[in-house]
């Protein structure tokens, strides 16, 4: 095999060793499926994106250690910096990727970067006991799914942030992941959140995108705003900038790159 290049990406921050670290190879063919986990399973990071030139597109496919997933929002902000960083793509057009959840875009919007991804509202749903007990919790302020995820609402931003999960209960449980949030207590921010995933082999993911497609929803109905900043309280920690807008919402973030170099095999 040709040598790929690659990228090691921390999205959703504006420095280094913080946000989500994205793994990046850039393709310049199709490449089996099985090569890409294994790819993904060495670099043992929550996301691996593998992007390719397709027609006047890029396609653009994401694996954690163990599985691919259909909607990732970190590794998408991390593609994106990687392609403009290194100018394999124009500079002077918003990037749209092919990818298992339809075409997504990415375009610059001052420093940080914007992608328009498909909402996912949750619908209320009585609340799973063994969710909640794997989280260490008697009861929840309100309880959802979403087509990936299931929702859980807490009362204080001191339960998110210290939360200690039973990832093994966790994982035997029928959902990609588990969000579990709260409204801010620093008012740089409108509320904070977790999401533990180790179902797809990602006991907590540092900033997830995608989790805030369902979050972005829920807190600009409870909130009334369409406009909300959010903070994931992870070990690592990251911000985004959301905006609702219909059936889409709007992530933006910046994003540093760590490393580069090529893939040998």
């Amino acid at each position: 095999m040709a040598r790929v290049r690659c990228w090691q990406v921390d999205a959703f921050t504006d420095r280094p060793f913080s946000g989500n670290p994205a793994a990046v190879c850039w393709l310049d063919e199709p490449v089996p499926d099985d090569w890409m986990q294994a790819v993904a399973a060495e670099m043992n990071l929550s996301e691996t994106a593998f992007v390719r030139p397709k027609g006047d597109q890029l396609g653009l496919r994401w694996f954690t250690p163990t599985v691919e997933v259909d909607l990732c929002g970190h590794a998408t902000l991390a593609t994106a910096h990687a392609l403009w960083s290194n100018n394999l793509v124009s500079q002077e057009r918003p990037l749209e990727f092919q990818t298992r959840s339809g075409v997504l875009t990415c375009k610059r919007d001052g420093e940080l970067i914007e992608l328009d991804f498909p909402a996912l509202p949750s619908t209320g749903a009585i609340a799973d006991t063994t969710i909640l007990s794997a989280l260490g919790l008697k009861q929840c302020a309100h309880f959802g799914r979403t087509r990936f995820d299931s929702l859980v609402v807490v009362d204080s931003p001191d339960i998110v942030r210290s939360l200690s999960p039973d990832f093994a209960r966790l994982r035997a449980v029928n959902t990609r992941g588990v969000i579990v949030t709260a409204l801010s207590d620093d008012p740089k921010f409108d509320f904070i959140s977790r999401f533990f995933a180790p179902a797809v082999g990602v006991d907590e993911d540092p900033v997830c995108g995608s989790a805030h497609c369902c979050l972005a929803p829920y807190w600009g109905g409870v909130l009334g705003k369409s406009s909300l900043m959010a903070y994931q309280a992870s070990a690592r920690g990251g911000g985004l900038r959301l905006k609702v807008a219909g059936d889409r919402v709007k992530l933006g973030g910046q994003a540093v790159t760590v490393w580069q170099g090529e893939l040998l095999c």
